[in-house]
């Protein structure tokens, strides 16, 4: 049973209740010295019923939460933060060509690319998860092939963001009031000729989503810990045009995630130093 002390003697106040003890039962220090259920170290167990209220909540807000994320990288809130390090700031889009421009000048030569922009939108909630389409099989180009939401810039546009926003908000339907801009990816040459800047973004996780259907045939989720997992990651080597294209893929749930999107997925990976 957990025992319980009151903040305030204030009548008036809600009380603000704080656990004497964070674990159920007796603690137990792992090989690092932390407790196995709360990650407290042998001296803060020690010195718990001695500390006030006050230093009480700075161990139980501050010092255990990011003690989680330092012993458990894998947790959610430790990836997202590792996502948010890795990427280019809001404030310095990423400029020049893309991260793949040698392997694309040897098969579209110098042309200029044409400018677009996807979003990597992850939706917030107790698992993480990227919100993916599948493309109409009657698109012109990568018909029925997955993809994130996105498109070429318009001139109206001025920025790579607002073109993430506009076209998610048109192909998913997806309400840019419910979402949280972090940063950037390094861009990115198709084959087909343009150069997108990903932009990676935080979904409210009550946000509705849904296909339109000129362009889209389905949304749908992945968890972010499926792409972290290595052995999701699936590499070959494609022939295309008499050049060996090295090619990286991930298939979850019936769904084959290749080409542009997967090479996409493949820098966040690199950039957070997980690939």
């Amino acid at each position: 049973m957990v025992a319980w002390a009151g903040m305030s003697n204030d009548s008036s106040a809600a009380a603000t209740l704080i656990p004497l003890t964070p674990c159920i039962g007796t603690c137990r220090l792992d090989e690092r010295g932390y407790c196995i259920g709360c990650l407290r170290t042998g001296e803060e167990i020690g010195r718990w019923r001695l500390m006030d209220d006050t230093e009480r909540l700075h161990v139980m807000r501050e010092i255990l939460p990011a003690r989680k994320k330092h012993v458990d990288p894998n947790s959610d809130s430790a990836v997202v933060d590792a996502l948010r390090g890795a990427l280019w700031p809001l404030s310095a889009p990423p400029t020049g060509p893309g991260w793949n421009h040698a392997d694309m000048t040897e098969l579209l030569g110098d042309s200029p690319r044409q400018p677009a922009a996807v979003l990597i939108g992850l939706r917030e909630g107790a698992q993480p998860r990227l919100v993916l389409t599948v493309r109409t099989d009657h698109l012109q180009a990568h018909a029925g092939q997955v993809a994130f939401p996105g498109g070429r810039t318009d001139p109206s546009d001025g920025n790579a963001l607002t073109t993430a926003l506009r076209e998610s908000e048109e192909e998913i339907g997806l309400d840019r009031a419910l979402v949280t801009p972090l940063g950037y990816l390094d861009c990115f040459e198709t084959i087909s000729g343009f150069r997108i800047t990903p932009v990676v973004a935080l979904i409210d996780a009550e946000a509705q989503l849904y296909p339109a259907p000129d362009e889209v045939a389905e949304v749908f989720e992945v968890p972010l810990a499926f792409f972290l997992e290595p052995a999701n990651l699936r590499r070959y080597t494609m022939e295309f045009r008499g050049h060996r294209r090295p090619m990286v893929e991930f298939v979850h749930g019936g769904h084959r995630i290749w080409g542009a999107t997967a090479a996409i997925l493949l820098n966040m990976l690199q950039r957070m130093g997980r690939a």
